[in-house]
C-alpha cells in the first residue's frame, strides 16, 4: 500500500480519535504527545493559550492544569466557550490585545505559554514562512513579559531559513529547547513545535551563539526539503496551501 494511504489512515485516526474523545480539534494529539514528552503543563498551572480556536489545546490544557489552575485562550477567530477556560478575543499583533490578556492574568506571572498561531495563507512558501516566524516572535515577546522564572514555553513555526535565528533566540531565555514533530502531525506538514523549558534559568542560553549558528545551518537545509515537499504536494493536486493550513486540516 502506498505511503499517501497510510498518511491518510493517520488523518483519520486523529480524527476520528478527537470526536470519540470529544475533542474540539485533532490539534489535540499534539499537545498531548508534546506533554507525554516534555511534561510542560501540570496541576495548578496557569496557561496562556495563543492563537487558541477552536479550542482542542484549551481542552488539553485545562484537563491537565485542573480546577485550581487556569487557562486563558484568546484568538482573532471567534471561539465557542470552553469549560474552565477564560476565552478572549483579539489579535496578538495589537497593543490593545495584549494589555487585555495583562489584566485576564490579573497580575499573576503564568507557568505555560502555548502558541499555535498560524498566519492567513498566501500560498507562497516563503512569504508564509516569514509570517510564522514573524508569529513565533510576537509569542516570544509576550512570554518574556508573562512567564515566571522557570516557565515553559510551545510555540509552532514553519520550518524555512529563518527557523534558526528563531531557535536561538529562544535558547536565549530557557534552560532546554528542543525541535519537536508530533506524531498527530502530518508526516508531509512543514509545521515544527519549539518547546523550552525553564524560562531564565542558566542552560542552553549560554551555548545559544554556537548552537544557533548550527542550528542555522541545519534548518536552512530542512527549509529547502520542506519547501520541496510542499511544492510537490500543490503539484499533486493538495491545493496551494500544502502542509500549512491547521485549521483546515483539522476541521
Amino acid at each position: 500500500m502506498s505511503k499517501r494511504w497510510f498518511r491518510e489512515k493517520k488523518r483519520e485516526h486523529f480524527y476520528k480519535l478527537a470526536k470519540k474523545e470529544h475533542y474540539r480539534s485533532r490539534a489535540a494529539y499534539k499537545l498531548k504527545q508534546i506533554q507525554g514528552r516534555f511534561n510542560v503543563i501540570h496541576y495548578d498551572f496557569l496557561v496562556v493559550d495563543l492563537g487558541a480556536s477552536p479550542g482542542g489545546w484549551s481542552q488539553v490544557a485545562a484537563g491537565i492544569a485542573g480546577r485550581n489552575g487556569k487557562v486563558v485562550a484568546i484568538d482573532r477567530a471567534r471561539m465557542k466557550p470552553v469549560e474552565d477556560v477564560l476565552v478572549l478575543r483579539g489579535d496578538m499583533t495589537k497593543d490593545e490585545t495584549v494589555a487585555a490578556l495583562f489584566r485576564a492574568l490579573g497580575g499573576r506571572k503564568a507557568d505555560v505559554v502555548l502558541s499555535d498561531m498560524s498566519p492567513d495563507i498566501s500560498g507562497n512558501y516563503s512569504i508564509d514562512h516569514a509570517r510564522s516566524i514573524e508569529l513565533c516572535g510576537t509569542a516570544l515577546a509576550f512570554a518574556r513579559r508573562a512567564l515566571r522564572p522557570g516557565g515553559n514555553l510551545v510555540v509552532k513555526a514553519f520550518q524555512g531559513d529563518l527557523f534558526g535565528r528563531f531557535l536561538a533566540a529562544v535558547r536565549q531565555d530557557f534552560r532546554n529547547v528542543h525541535a519537536f514533530h508530533p506524531e498527530a502531525s502530518r508526516p508531509s506538514s512543514s509545521e515544527i513545535y519549539v518547546v523550552a523549558k525553564g524560562y531564565g534559568m542558566e542552560g542552553d542560553g549560554g551555548k545559544a551563539r554556537g548552537a544557533g549558528r548550527r542550528a542555522q545551518g541545519k534548518e536552512q537545509g530542512a527549509g529547502r526539503k520542506a519547501q520541496g515537499k510542499e511544492q510537490g504536494a500543490r503539484g499533486k493536486g493538495q491545493g496551494m496551501d500544502g502542509g500549512f493550513r491547521e485549521r483546515a486540516e483539522e476541521e
